[in-house]
């Protein structure tokens, strides 16, 4: 079948995560990606395991393999005034502009909103920034460390309330965010097919980020409250909560409605006799004495390892799981099985797994397995595509190749 965005042309200018990885998907989706970067390369290129803490000496950075496969790579220094003329000529061509750069200096190189609504009455413009581009903090820069979870409230809520605030992991905001701009851009697009105007899509990453805590945020701006933490050592519900295993290690359970669940569960951690126990009779029972049963839950927890207990659970109609190392996640057969990651044949790197795109489609196979293009490798063809002069592709090739 068709690929759905096959005939779409998108011109991404962008560095990090979140815009590459939303141009990653439309790329899957059969759209024709060209990767606008600087000559010398983003610093993502550089993000191989070994400067992210690894031990492993992986020679490439295999977070900008995985969020930038499937593109054309263009490398143009705007410093020159035929680099401008040139992006100028690929934007022209281009239904999707993509990018993360802020608009004041998106508006140095006349491509501010205004500017090219004006020249492209048809183009999608799909911006992406820490902070509201119609705001006034649009211009300020943004991490999804920082706008993401920081100021959305995330840091602080996902902590024990003794300890310090979580140190998020890289990316997470980022692929959230990602993935919000692709909603709005694919809605553009139909748009478009119907009225043949272009538009502004724009994302930022706080509103994701608040969005992504919705639950907590809907409730907290109404009642002007900070959201109760989970208190592992009394929790709400006893058999919602994570429990230390002899070999140091962590369960999760995660049975919302606890009477329906109480007594199997107590039964098959060997305590029968406290669905007797009046203290623990029900839901209402459990929270007021919600102390007195964690400290009996911990107890028992320890008597076992978390491979003995997870084996023991997965004959219990029970909802649990072990609180597993990345590792051990990406190592699953389960998981491979449930086409969670993606084989990559790299002519350089060998064969190696990646992370699966988040979502499938019976009509079109969304495989996870092109690759990242090398900086500035089409950076000939792609020029010459888009009409520029032989002369200033030659300059412009010689500039990128340094």
């Amino acid at each position: 079948m068709t690929a759905p965005l096959a005939g779409i042309r998108v011109v991404e200018l962008a560095n990090y995560i979140a815009v590459p990885a939303a141009a990653a998907l439309l790329a899957e989706l059969g759209a024709d990606v060209v990767k606008v970067e600087v000559p010398w390369g983003e610093v993502y290129h550089h993000a191989t395991p070994r400067r992210n803490g690894y031990e492993n000496d992986f020679p490439t950075s295999l977070p900008y393999e995985m969020d930038n496969r499937g593109k054309r790579s263009v490398a143009l220094d705007l410093a020159l005034p035929e680099a401008q003329a040139a992006l100028d000529a690929l934007i022209a061509g281009a239904d999707i502009v993509m990018t993360n750069i802020l608009p004041g200096r998106l508006a140095k190189f006349g491509l501010d909103a205004e500017s090219l609504a004006a020249a492209c009455p048809e183009l999608i413009l799909a911006r992406m920034g820490g902070f509201s581009a119609d705001g006034p903090q649009a211009n300020d820069p943004g991490f999804d460390q920082t706008a993401f979870f920081a100021l959305s409230g995330l840091m602080d809520q996902a902590r024990d309330p003794a300890g310090p605030p979580a140190f998020p992991r890289p990316g997470a905001g980022d692929h959230s965010a990602a993935l919000a701009l692709v909603s709005g851009v694919l809605a553009a697009l139909r748009v478009r097919d119907q009225t043949g105007n272009g538009q502004i899509v724009d994302v930022n990453l706080q509103q994701v980020g608040l969005y992504v805590s919705g639950n907590d945020c809907a409730q907290s701006i109404v009642t002007g409250e900070v959201p109760p933490r989970h208190d592992r050592t009394g929790p709400r519900n006893p058999i919602w909560n994570f429990y230390r295993c002899a070999d140091d290690r962590w369960i999760f359970l995660c049975m919302l409605d606890s009477n329906a669940y109480w007594p199997r569960f107590a039964e098959a951690i060997g305590h029968a006799e406290l669905v007797a126990d009046e203290r623990f009779s029900d839901a209402i029972g459990r929270y007021k004495n919600t102390r007195a049963l964690t400290a009996i839950l911990d107890e028992t927890f320890a008597q076992r390892t978390l491979g003995e207990w997870t084996t023991h659970f997965e004959t219990q109609r029970l909802i649990t799981a072990p609180v597993r190392t990345v590792a051990e996640a990406t190592s699953d057969p389960l998981t491979h099985e449930n086409g969670c990651f993606a084989t990559v044949e790299h002519p350089e790197y060998g064969t190696y797994q990646t992370v699966a795109p988040p979502f499938r489609l019976s009509g079109h196979a969304l495989t996870g397995s092109a690759l990242a293009p090398r900086l500035s490798q089409h950076t000939e063809e792609v020029l010459r595509e888009a009409g520029i002069d032989e002369d200033q592709v030659a300059l412009l090739v010689a500039v990128a190749e340094g």
